[in-house]
């Protein structure tokens, strides 16, 4: 039999464990988010995806291709510490508006509005350090196209001081309509699809979620990560845009961007990048829920639960 945790341990627990979750993510599948995020910014200077990732390698090397993973680590550190830790928390809301026992089960469509919910909060947590680190990964190409003045050092930091000194704190939210309106959807499809895929596989192999094995977690994940950017993907490029393009001072809302793109450039144009994303999708978003589960079951055995 499991007591029941302390909610302020369980909390803590969830917290750190999708920190952790955060933490591998973020470094299996930062590459291919700076090639992403390059792609939707300036659409026109790449090919595609092979041909951004060589000429970035080419131009500035591999540490080019991990531009911005230190506000990356802390945006997603923040985003899936918060996400993680809220999600626990909106199972316990949906269980209390349905009148549900404490720790009864919840199913798959009921995770994934719990999830879609916890997203808010994390939106909270990642604006800032979302528009932080898209302006680091594009810099190379708003300096190249004459957006903004060269040979500017650009680091978390001088980034963070530009920020603070012409649009003040609030400006670190540029974006956050855009970011709530991709996440609300965004993670339904994502814990949704991760839920749906791990019960199927659990069925399939006739034993319960928890002990499906590494592979069919990782997949699942990934999964869910692939649901969730077809869905996001143009919401997302807009986004980028609107951080990225702020930098140069001239700043349209969210539908304007996004009549904007479609009308000089075609629908497609806010779907570029989406391969990068795809392949990227199943390594980070496997290593993500890999991390989230093995940390989060090592504390839930350690502290007795």
């Amino acid at each position: 039999i499991t007591m029941a945790l302390h909610p302020v341990i369980q909390a803590i627990i969830d917290f750190s464990a999708g920190a952790a979750g955060g933490t591998a993510c973020v470094l299996s599948g930062q590459p291919f988010d700076t090639a992403k995020v390059k792609m939707q910014t300036f659409p026109t200077m790449y090919r595609g995806f092979i041909h951004c990732f060589i000429s970035t390698f080419r131009q500035v090397g591999l540490r080019g291709l991990y531009k911005g993973t230190t506000p990356a680590l802390i945006a997603n550190i923040a985003e899936n510490a918060v996400l993680f830790l809220s999600y626990g928390l909106c199972q316990d809301v949906v269980r209390f508006m349905l009148r549900m026992d404490k720790g009864a089960d919840l199913s798959d469509i009921q995770k994934a509005s719990s999830g879609s919910l916890a997203s808010i909060f994390s939106s909270m947590a990642l604006c800032p350090t979302e528009l932080v680190k898209c302006r680091l990964q594009a810099m190379h190409e708003m300096e190249a196209s004459g957006k903004v003045a060269r040979g500017q050092k650009s680091t978390v930091w001088t980034v963070v001081k530009t920020v603070l000194k012409t649009n003040g704190p609030l400006g670190f939210y540029q974006g956050l309509t855009s970011t709530i309106v991709r996440e609300i959807p965004g993670y339904f499809c994502f814990f949704g699809a991760y839920e749906w895929s791990r019960s199927t596989f659990a069925q399939h192999m006739g034993t319960d979620k928890d002990s499906i094995g590494i592979l069919p977690i990782m997949f699942s994940g990934g999964f869910g990560g692939a649901c969730l950017w077809l869905v996001v993907y143009p919401i997302d490029c807009v986004k980028s845009r609107i951080q990225v393009y702020s930098l140069a001072g001239r700043q349209e809302g969210f539908m304007k961007t996004f009549m904007g793109v479609i009308r000089t450039e075609g629908v497609t144009a806010l779907y570029s990048g989406l391969t990068p994303t795809m392949v990227r999708t199943f390594p980070a978003n496997g290593a993500l829920f890999l991390a989230y589960e093995f940390s989060r079951k090592f504390m839930m055995d350690a502290v007795g639960a």
